[in-house]
């Protein structure tokens, strides 16, 4: 396993799905913490994630506490756009977990502090961010590069 990815209180199924498939294509596992905005079985999640959502290494995590009492004290970057360095100035291990907050509202300010905030640079503009799945792809390619690239072709 190289990395985990830790989508908080996702809200799109095809988010998701498709941040399901990077995981499954990188080799890392996917957390989800609870409450999600859709089932878990939803046929759209599925879609999204098409052939690959069988092969994921899934972990779904009742609450937030629930997740930080398992995995607290790991090394957990949280990617916003409030982060203070870009995401390719941290220094990624094996591993690490990377944290993208709901799509409409990223994670609460608690949850913001606790966690090492990196960001990827964009264009001031009234559009708010990346979609999600495309933020967790460049950074985990980010994180793989660091690593080397193990086991990829």
């Amino acid at each position: 396993m190289n990395f985990n990815i830790v989508m908080y209180q996702p809200e799109i199924p095809q988010n998701t799905g498709n941040i399901a498939r990077t995981c499954v294509l990188t080799n890392s596992t996917l957390h989800l913490i609870k409450p999600l905005g859709f089932k878990i079985d939803d046929k759209q999640v599925k879609r999204a994630g098409l052939d690959y959502w069988k092969e994921l290494k899934l972990e779904v995590h009742e609450s937030y506490e629930d997740f930080m009492s398992k995995y607290g004290n790991e090394r957990i970057f949280l990617a916003t756009t409030h982060g203070g360095v870009y995401y390719n100035e941290a220094t990624f291990k094996k591993g690490d977990f990377i944290m993208f907050g709901r799509e409409s509202s990223g994670v609460p300010e608690a949850v913001h502090n606790e966690h090492n905030g990196i960001r990827i640079p964009m264009i001031e503009t009234s559009t708010r961010s990346l979609n999600i799945s495309n933020t967790a792809a460049i950074v985990v390619y980010e994180a793989l590069r660091q690593i080397g690239f193990p086991n990829m072709k």
